[in-house]
């Protein structure tokens, strides 16, 4: 991969939240700055994804391979969902175009989407069929669909990231215990992928000299995916806690003050 695709994305990330940020009306409260900081963090990992010192060996390297996988679909997409996209272009357009932006938020379409168990199928769903099938021997002679396959990683995974967490302007989300059970649930299926990567290269290990990275490939699948995914749960429960906080009433003895 070349180097002005990674520049493309990434500046198309970048001068969008930038546009977005200057464009929201100066009465609102400031946009804190941690949720920029995890924007230029999820463009970041974006961009070391893409770039050609590791695009490069995707083809030849499982590892690589991997590595691309992780940052893509799991460790960019919980950045770039934790800086409140959704929110700030709200914030950011007319009146006229938030109310519309908002009735395509709450419509069926988005709604059936970003349910945490379409966005499951589509994400881990997605890449038993990558792993599970031809398709990934088939990417490496054909770019178009490489890339069709690595903008479907990070699309599904900032979806996924989107429907679990919950947070920030959206369709009605199933509570909380639901979209825990499918964040576990996920994290098992993304767990049995690895395992199954890892049996399959030690069967084959006596007559593949490619089969000791393919190992250390599905290792890093799948303590690499427990690491995303635990930073996930905290992600959510912490929003979680937030939410209830907000909620409670204040002590007798404030009030009273």
């Amino acid at each position: 991969m070349t180097w002005w695709a990674p520049a493309l994305v990434v500046g198309g990330l970048l001068a969008g939240y930038g546009t977005a940020l200057r464009r929201r009306p100066a009465g609102l409260p400031a946009w804190p700055v941690a949720r920029t900081v995890a924007w230029l963090l999820g463009a970041l990992a974006v961009v070391v994804a893409l770039s050609p010192p590791l695009a490069g060996l995707v083809h030849d390297d499982h590892r690589a391979h991997m590595a691309q996988h992780l940052l893509l679909a799991m460790y960019a997409p919980l950045a770039l969902v934790l800086a409140a996209p959704v929110e700030l272009v709200l914030s950011a357009l007319p009146r006229v175009g938030a109310r519309r932006f908002a009735r395509v938020l709450r419509s069926p379409v988005v709604r059936v989407l970003a349910h945490p168990v379409t966005a499951a199928l589509l994400d881990v769903g997605g890449l038993f069929v990558l792993y599970l099938t031809p398709l990934l021997e088939a990417t490496a002679t054909r770019p178009w669909l490489h890339a069709l396959v690595l903008a479907h990683m990070l699309l599904a995974g900032c979806l996924f990231t989107w429907a679990v967490l919950g947070q920030g302007p959206g369709p009605r989300r199933p509570r909380l215990a639901v979209r825990l059970a499918v964040l576990v649930a996920a994290a098992g299926a993304h767990a049995y992928l690895a395992t199954l990567l890892y049996a399959r290269a030690e069967i084959h290990a006596h007559h593949d000299a490619h089969a000791a990275t393919m190992q250390q490939a599905a290792l890093w699948m799948y303590y690499g995916g427990d690491v995303a995914e635990i930073l996930l749960a905290v992600a959510l429960l912490a929003a979680w806690y937030r939410r209830g906080a907000r909620r409670r009433p204040a002590p007798a003895a404030a009030v009273a003050t």
